[in-house]
């Protein structure tokens, strides 16, 4: 099985980066599910949660506002002025 290549990143630092087999964020038209092999996409984020699915199966959530996403291929970009982990 293939994964996404996931960058989340935030104005002054970057939050997290690696492999996943599943990113679901928010934005301004709803909650969206991205998998490897998704069609190329350009979102604008709504204020919410980015839950990542690593490769391993281990789960990541993020608090994110303020940006964007970016699909191409299997590399998907997230920035957002504002993001941060939740422990």
């Amino acid at each position: 099985m293939s994964s996404l290549n996931v960058s989340l990143v935030s104005a002054d630092a970057e939050v997290w980066s690696g492999e996943a087999s599943l990113v679901v964020a928010k934005t301004v038209m709803g909650e969206i599910g991205l998998m490897p092999g998704h069609e190329p996409l350009l979102a604008i984020l709504a204020e919410g949660q980015v839950r990542i699915t690593q490769a391993s199966g281990e789960k990541i959530v993020a608090n994110a506002q303020d940006g964007f996403l970016s699909m191409e291929g299997n590399e998907l970009t997230i920035v957002a002025g504002n993001a941060a982990l939740i422990a």
